[in-house]
């Protein structure tokens, strides 16, 4: 599939922010905003794309080149920029003879959009996604069912908002044409004749499934046109609110993601903070922790180990705000294990140490083999079920908020560092340890059993 994008456009109302700079290459969450239409489109599985440039569009063929994201770019100058988007849409005649997506480079959308948008059945000319609520500012959509009746910023009665992001057939171009010859200069132009002929439909956005597997909760498909300052600030909240996975135990749930939500927004902006400098000052703290337990420090260590706790999430929820998802950044958790388990080794040779007996060294031994079993249990549920077992039934959800996870064994070994007492931390952990892999493996065995009865 191929997609346009126009990026011909000033942006006169980001005021000094274009003065430079051409409006697609305005960053938001410190990523351009072209460079997330060409993410999400790739995403998508679009693998080629027409660039419809104007204002000071070389700047964008320099910074964004003929390749980016596995999108390979042709550019078109259109010398008309200033007459209004239907002009950039009939510079593409000629070069597109089969359907293809069109977006706009200054409007962030979500993935599941561009997806949902390729897999419809195009019968006329345009397919275009719109979202049933009414804005003054944007581009109003008066719909029947599936077909679009009247589309336009001034028209009197509508029912939903263009969202931006177009499926067409070549046969658009017969429409542009007519607008233009009519002395028309905008695609909304094009597309009102296009549904007077019946030949306009509509894709819903509440069409698109909420869930995501991956996030392990409901995430509203979510879309944004940049056209002000407070559009920028807007849209970096709702990407940062919709990065978040849904988070397991509760101190995750209650505290930490609304810590890490404010951390992501102020940093999402700095170049110079990536996602795998995160992950590696993550684990330069966490061993920080293992020294602590290790030669003692037990409260001073328990309390790093809630900052790391902290600082585990950053990294992945910037990567989803940036579009920067990695294969690499799914090496984190087999990491995240490691230093894991590193401080209850380093935890229960303290207590060895002191107190000349094996019973810590024991009990440790089970606590890392009733994580690593439940873990597996877990990650085998989710490859065979496509779902995560937290978030497969009622009874998971509400168990994932008390289920074992390192939050909550940082809380039985602060208790343990204040009272004095870290052999009952570790036996509290074993505790917690045991019972969340007889429950997850109770669990998993049951909702397996049963979807196998459903096949077979």
């Amino acid at each position: 599939m191929k997609a346009a994008i126009l990026a011909a456009g000033e942006g006169k109302r980001l005021g000094e922010l274009t003065k430079e700079t051409p409006k697609p290459l305005v960053p938001v969450a410190g990523v351009p905003l072209i460079c997330r239409v060409l993410r999400n489109l790739r995403g998508a599985g679009v693998t080629e794309a027409y660039v419809v440039i104007g204002y000071k569009g070389h700047k964008i063929q320099e910074e964004i080149g003929n390749n980016y994201a596995g999108v390979r770019i042709r550019y078109l100058e259109n010398p008309y920029w200033q007459k209004g988007n239907l002009h950039s849409l009939l510079i593409l005649k000629g070069f597109l003879d089969e359907n293809f997506l069109l977006c706009m480079s200054d409007h962030i959308f979500d993935d599941r959009m561009a997806k949902g948008l390729i897999h419809r059945d195009l019968k006329g000319v345009v397919m275009l996604v719109a979202e049933k609520r009414e804005s003054p500012e944007d581009t109003k959509v008066l719909t029947e069912y599936d077909k679009i009746l009247d589309i336009g910023k001034s028209i009197g009665k509508s029912v939903c908002v263009d969202t931006g992001l177009f499926l067409f057939s070549p046969g658009i171009f017969d429409y542009a044409d007519q607008a233009a010859k009519e002395g028309k200069s905008e695609l909304a132009d094009c597309i009102r004749l296009a549904a007077e002929g019946g030949k306009a439909e509509v894709f819903y956005l509440s069409e698109i499934p909420s869930y995501v597997p991956g996030m392990r909760r409901d995430v509203d498909p979510f879309w944004f046109d940049v056209d002000k300052k407070d559009d920028i600030k807007y849209a970096k909240r709702i990407l940062v609110k919709s990065a978040g996975k849904g988070a397991s135990d509760f101190l995750a749930h209650y505290v930490h993601q609304f810590i890490e939500d404010k951390i992501v927004y102020h940093i999402s902006d700095l170049k110079i903070i990536t996602p795998n400098r995160l992950t590696i000052m993550t684990n330069i703290m966490a061993y920080c922790v293992t020294w602590l337990f290790l030669f003692g420090h037990l409260l001073t260590g328990s309390i790093l180990a809630f900052m790391v706790g902290i600082m585990d999430g950053l990294d992945g929820k910037l990567a989803r705000v940036r579009g920067h998802i990695s294969r690499l950044g799914s090496m984190e958790h087999p990491f995240d294990l490691l230093y894991e388990f590193s401080w209850f080794i380093a935890l229960s040779l303290y207590v060895y140490w002191n107190s000349n007996s094996a019973l810590p060294l024991i009990i440790c031994t089970f606590i890392v083999i009733s994580i690593a079993f439940y873990r597996y249990c877990y990650d085998q549920f989710r490859k065979a079920m496509g779902v995560s077992l937290d978030d497969y039934g009622k009874f998971e959800r509400v168990f994932r908020r008390v289920a074992g996870r390192r939050n909550l064994y940082n809380i039985s070994i602060l208790i343990g560092a204040l009272l004095e007492i870290p052999l009952y931390s570790l036996i509290a952990i074993l505790a917690h340890a045991i019972l969340t892999a007889i429950v997850y493996a109770f669990r998993a065995v049951k909702h397996m059993h049963d979807a196998d009865k459903l096949q077979f």
